[in-house]
């Protein structure tokens, strides 16, 4: 049997519901997002979604809805998981072996609302309190592409060669020199020579670590 457009609606909304709160939907969150003001005709649709093999329910439960294996899988579609690498300095610079920036095996799951792309996606944990007016804090993460370009304004993750550290800055190219910007009126910029500088990656999300 097929789907009604209706039906089709509330599984889309019990599986992105399930996705993003790790916990099923109840029927009158499920009624509220798919416009149904009656429970008992949401009640209706999840016995033909239980009927046809989509769901599987206990009515004994408020939150009593789950999804078959099937589209359990399907769901596992919508996450992009990226690898996180280390931390990283928003403060004064600070040695990469220190930093620990490589590889670690660990990752963040993000989906693919937040985060549309994988390719060159990775994630570095904070350390630092120089960009707190850019809304970044000491153990917030930050999902970086990586790229070895950057904007005058762009924020991000930089090499610096001769000192063999790492920072997180805005970047400006200032002629032969580059000001590493911090975001927070206590500090001062640094100013190093473009050849010493090698951009790494570019900060396109951030998560903050609500601790």
């Amino acid at each position: 049997m097929a789907l009604s457009e209706r039906q089709q609606r509330i599984l889309e909304f019990i599986r992105r519901f399930t996705l993003e709160n790790e916990y099923p939907p109840t029927i009158r969150e499920i009624g509220a997002a798919v416009g149904i003001s009656s429970t008992s005709v949401v009640n209706y649709n999840l016995n033909i979604l239980q009927r046809e093999g989509y769901i599987i329910r206990d009515k004994e439960v408020s939150r009593g809805i789950r999804l078959k294996e099937g589209l359990k899988e399907l769901t596992s579609r919508h996450i992009v998981k990226v690898p996180l690498l280390g931390r990283i300095a928003a403060g004064l610079p600070i040695p990469v072996p220190d930093s620990d920036f490589s590889l670690t095996g660990e990752s963040i799951e993000l989906t693919r609302d937040i985060l549309r792309e994988e390719e060159g996606i990775y994630a570095l944990e904070v350390r630092g309190d120089s960009m707190i007016d850019a809304l970044i804090h000491d153990g917030d993460i930050v999902i970086m592409k990586h790229q070895q370009e950057a904007n005058n304004g762009d924020l991000v993750a930089v090499w610096l060669k001769d000192e063999k550290e790492t920072t997180l800055k805005r970047f400006y190219h200032e002629g032969s020199r580059v000001r590493l910007q911090p975001a927070n009126p206590t500090m001062d910029p640094i100013y190093v020579d473009a050849s010493n500088v090698e951009v790494q990656g570019k900060v396109i999300v951030v998560i903050r670590q609500l601790n």
